[in-house]
């Protein structure tokens, strides 16, 4: 059974941090590219962050860039996101998602919430 399982989300003040992590199983995660995709309330999804199959690829939607830091551990077949200087507007619900380079198969975690207010 394929799974990837999101944790860390919370509430939290702005300018504060939060570790997101996303626990993968039942594929080959090392043939995975793996991206954080965010939904904020009333709106569609947002890309955030992708990491490439053996780390050493990573982009970063822009308003993201320089808070945001994307990682991931095939050992553990588990990525990160870490968050710093968060913003009202940071909250949503932020989804794991798998990709297999050069096919369709793709996953999608549960999410997980993140609310960044005073």
């Amino acid at each position: 059974e394929v799974q990837l399982v999101e944790s860390g989300g919370g509430l939290v003040q702005p300018g504060g941090s939060l570790r997101l992590s996303c626990a993968a199983s039942g594929f080959a995660f090392d043939d995975y590219a793996m991206n954080w995709v965010r939904q904020a309330p009333g709106k569609g999804l947002e890309w955030v962050s992708v990491v490439r199959r053996f780390g050493g690829s990573r982009y970063y939607a822009e308003s993201m860039k320089g808070r945001f830091t994307i990682s991931r551990d095939n050992a553990k077949n588990t990525i990160y996101l870490q968050m710093n200087s968060l913003r009202p507007e940071d909250t949503a619900v932020y989804y794991c998602h798998g990709r297999e380079l050069g096919t369709w198969n793709e996953y999608w975690g549960q999410g997980t919430q993140v609310t960044v207010s005073s």
